[in-house]
């Protein structure tokens, strides 16, 4: 059986390029479907303008269907709502020195 929890610490293993944190803590999960065997992931980006948008979503794609029991995935790249640093984890911020007036 496929668990969100299962996904959550497969998308964990997912980074930005460009910032030395997982997905799931930077705030870019927005939500996860999971149907049978199936496992939908609907993301943002930190910049709509993010050159690596396709290979970020090829790698949650890929990773996803690395947990046992999924057969497929489907990435979902969303706008809205704009990401902003306040949609971190607590820990996120720590690492990257945002301070709660930052974000």
């Amino acid at each position: 059986m496929i668990t969100n929890d299962a996904v959550t610490l497969a998308l964990k293993e997912c980074y930005d390029p460009e910032i030395p944190l997982n997905i799931v803590d930077l705030g870019l999960v927005y939500d996860v479907v999971i149907v049978d065997d199936w496992v939908g992931v609907k993301m943002t980006l930190t910049t709509p303008g993010c050159g690596m948008a396709d290979e970020i979503a090829r790698r949650v794609r890929e990773r996803v269907k690395q947990i046992p029991g999924v057969s497929e995935s489907d990435v979902r790249l969303v706008w809205e709502p704009a990401w902003h640093p306040g949609m971190m984890s607590e820990s996120a911020k720590k690492k990257l020195g945002i301070g709660k007036d930052d974000a």
